[in-house]
């Protein structure tokens, strides 16, 4: 019956990019779907494509580990969702609109006049390389899922599930991507807001929850959670206030990824904006706060051991144990909707920036859009190929992470290298092509330092205790800081590219 369920699944994706297909005649539909979209779609579709499989996986694996705390995280994507769509959506509409743009480098490019397409190029590349890691570890996770819900071999788990994004996303571009991520978008809230509700009932009630909870370590029912001593141990500490910051500080990710950005550059009008902004955060609302209680609930349920001791293995082991065989499955297919929705989303961004911002803009600008879509189902699939690869190469060597902080790190190189440029080039309009270029390459290549490079530094200096602060902010909150301060900092001793900015606005009140 598990098989069943997520038969039906995939024929539905699958469908999906069939009829999709039948809508791609220019490049524009392909990468934007045409600037058609309302708001449910660009809502639920942005949704989706934020979360991932860190949210099916490695938040309920994070409500189990720490309780109560894992709500940090919750409120740090609300205030990064609500952020963006509140403050950057309908300007950035404004000017991609303006510009006729439809990816993200196309935006930045006409942003700034770079007619040199440099700032093109550089975000072409953190594209292409930092997708291709982060839809890795979604492969990652993929064999992961159908380990947990199936006993299926890692690798075996891994081929099967990226063969299914291969498959419609190669077809249907943009709009199958988007599609599915309604269709996938809304399994994932109603599986993740029903299963704590079925664990609740399971254990008898609230009260019986908390009883349990507070016996195996009163820590997990507080904001600040259990310490790193074990049960009992736990407190208001620095080093606390450090790692809730880390944990709400994931939301930076929100306020200019690709990834989700372009799907403000698809939604038809401004007037989609209200509407979409209360449907995001209803969904953020509910979907993270339904994971990290799964986790919390399930801990009063399952002892480590009952889930060979791996906390991302409580979703699956609820699945399995408390539901029948067919739903369980329809939970496999949930998990498998956070894994797709992300990597088909992020492999369409990656194939757009090397076809549409460095194939056809700086190479062939004559290029046919039927060539060009053509060239961007080729790179879809190369990049696909490159990011199982990457998969495969994570579970051979780095299993130990988890999915949680393997997604993340992805995560933050997207993030740290475009959101502090997005953000400035909305707000501050002393921003110059030059202080853009730097902040990106800045957040680029901060995150790996942070990451590999500081830690064993800090270590041989015999600074153990701020490694351990800098292992628990994690590395996109002080990317995002250096990649902003280098974007002022560029900005304001550019003084050929302050010039260029007066002579862009006195052009702009002469055309008013």
């Amino acid at each position: 019956m598990k098989l069943i369920a997520i038969a039906i699944y995939v024929t539905i994706l699958l469908l999906i990019g069939h009829f999709a297909s039948k809508r791609m005649v220019t490049i524009r539909d392909y990468f934007a779907a045409d600037k058609k979209l309302g708001f449910f779609n660009v809502a639920f579709s942005a949704r989706a494509t934020g979360e991932s499989a860190w949210l099916l996986l490695g938040l309920t694996g994070m409500g189990y580990a720490v309780g109560a705390k894992a709500f940090w995280v919750v409120l740090g994507e609300i205030i990064g969702v609500g952020g963006a769509w509140i403050f950057m959506v309908r300007r950035f509409k404004r000017l991609t609109n303006r510009y006729d743009s439809i990816t993200v480098p196309d935006y930045l490019e006409s942003r700034f006049r770079d007619t040199g397409h440099s700032l093109r190029l550089i975000a072409a590349a953190a594209l292409v390389i930092f997708v291709p890691i982060y839809a890795g570890a979604q492969v990652f996770a993929t064999g992961t899922a159908f380990h947990a819900f199936l006993d299926w071999n890692h690798y075996v788990g891994a081929t099967a599930g990226f063969a299914v994004v291969m498959l419609y996303i190669t077809r249907g571009g943009f709009t199958a991507v988007v599609w599915s991520d309604v269709f996938q978008g809304s399994l994932m809230v109603v599986g993740l807001v029903a299963l704590p509700i079925v664990v609740l009932v399971h254990i008898g009630s609230m009260s019986d929850v908390l009883a349990i909870l507070n016996k195996i370590d009163p820590h997990l029912l507080t904001l600040h959670g259990p310490g790193a001593d074990g049960p009992l141990s736990g407190g208001w500490g620095f080093g606390t206030i450090i790692s809730i910051i880390g944990f709400a500080a994931i939301g930076i990710g929100f306020l200019g990824s690709p990834q989700v950005f372009v799907r403000f550059i698809s939604m038809k009008d401004e007037k989609q904006i209200l509407p979409g902004t209360l449907t995001a955060l209803t969904w953020t609302l509910l979907a993270d706060s339904g994971a990290v209680l799964i986790g919390l609930f399930g801990r009063a349920l399952y002892n480590p051991e009952m889930i060979g001791n791996n906390p991302d293995n409580i979703l699956p082991s609820l699945a399995l144990g408390l539901l029948p065989s067919f739903f369980a499955g329809l939970f496999i297919a949930m998990v498998l909707s956070a894994i797709m929705s992300t990597i088909d989303s992020l492999l369409v961004v990656a194939s757009s920036a090397g076809v549409r911002d460095y194939w056809q803009k700086f190479k062939h600008p004559d290029m046919s859009d039927e060539h060009l879509m053509r060239t961007s189902r080729t790179v879809t699939v190369g990049l696909s190929l490159v990011s199982f690869a990457i998969g495969i190469c994570i579970m051979l060597y780095d299993k130990e992470n988890g999915v949680f902080w393997t997604i993340i790190f992805g995560w933050s190189g997207i993030a740290a290298t475009f959101c502090p440029t997005m953000i400035l080039s909305l707000f501050w309009s002393r921003l110059t092509g030059l202080g853009a270029k730097a902040s990106m390459i800045a957040g680029f290549i901060s995150v790996p330092l942070f990451k590999f490079v500081v830690p064993p530094i800090l270590k041989a200096l015999n600074l153990e205790t701020w490694s351990v602060y800098l292992a628990d902010l994690d590395v996109l909150l002080p990317s995002f800081v250096i990649g902003f301060v280098v974007a002022i900092l560029v900005s304001l001793v550019d003084k050929s590219g302050q010039a260029k900015l007066a002579g862009m606005a006195e052009e702009l009140r002469t055309k008013g």
